[in-house]
């Protein structure tokens, strides 16, 4: 993946990685010629990424080698993070937090605990946790992107949703285009990732079996498996999540509560 990674003393690394955010960081500065200004959130962002992975890779080393029944303790601490952070797209819609939480534990929870009992996921807290946070990753992703895409529509269609409230419309009847736009658009990325393998991109996953001595269609077949699976999760999320944060949008009374500049 990258040249002589696991060679390489930790200065050049930590080398590596500095190049690495150089160029995020260049990304961000083109953009802000451009009057759009990420630098305080990709900054924090990639500042907080790098210690919390250094951080959770010294812990994993010890849990990975605990009993299995830590894995699922683990597994439910990812899923309340990933609530928390995917829960910030969806500033002014009180409990956002839960719907967000509730969604991924629906969502990739069931899927994880179905896929185990079944046996397509490993028990084994060294298969089980991996599989399990690029699961509850990308149902983050994907539930983020949709609670971001229904604000941003909400917000754009007041007058046309407080109109409809006015002649009497059911206030999810009045959003349902705005959700229904959000639960498709939500779920490209993970789309396209399935009908790109293999042409556009290799999985890191397939090329790691493949290095270890993998049989190409073992490991060709697994990487599809895991792509299955996070789109299954994902679209559970993401259906979940959409269905009850329509609810939030509006007061006990049918009111809108989402309004620009609040």
């Amino acid at each position: 993946m990258l040249k002589h990674l696991f060679g390489n003393p930790l200065h050049l690394v930590l080398g590596q990685a500095a190049v690495a955010a150089a160029a995020a960081m260049l990304v961000v500065l083109l953009a802000r010629k451009r009057g759009i200004h990420l630098e305080s959130e990709v900054l924090i962002a990639m500042i907080r990424g790098l210690l919390q992975i250094i951080a959770v890779g010294s812990i994993l080393v010890l849990l990975l080698k605990g009993p299995r029944w830590t894995g699922g303790l683990l597994l439910a601490a990812m899923i309340m993070a990933a609530g928390a952070t995917s829960a910030r797209r969806a500033k002014g819609i009180p409990g956002a937090y839960t719907v967000s939480t509730w969604a991924i534990a629906s969502g990739a929870g069931s899927v994880i605990a179905i896929m185990t009992w079944l046996g397509v996921i490993d028990s084994a807290i060294t298969s089980l946790v991996p599989v399990g946070s690029m699961l509850i990753a990308n149902a983050m992703n994907t539930n983020g992107l949709a609670l971001n895409r229904i604000r941003a529509d909400v917000l754009a269609h007041v007058g046309e949703i407080e109109t409809a409230l006015a002649l009497g419309a059911d206030p999810n009847v009045s959003v349902s285009p705005y959700v229904q736009a959000a639960f498709e658009s939500s779920l490209i990325p993970a789309i396209d990732s399935v009908r790109s393998l293999g042409i556009v991109w290799i999985p890191g996953l397939m090329a790691g079996m493949l290095l270890s001595g993998a049989r190409p269609l073992y490991a060709a077949i697994y990487q599809f498996v895991v792509l299955a699976m996070i789109f299954a999760s994902s679209g559970l999320t993401s259906l979940v999540s959409t269905l009850f944060i329509r609810a939030r949008i509006f007061t006990s009374a049918g009111q809108l509560m989402l309004q620009p500049g609040r």
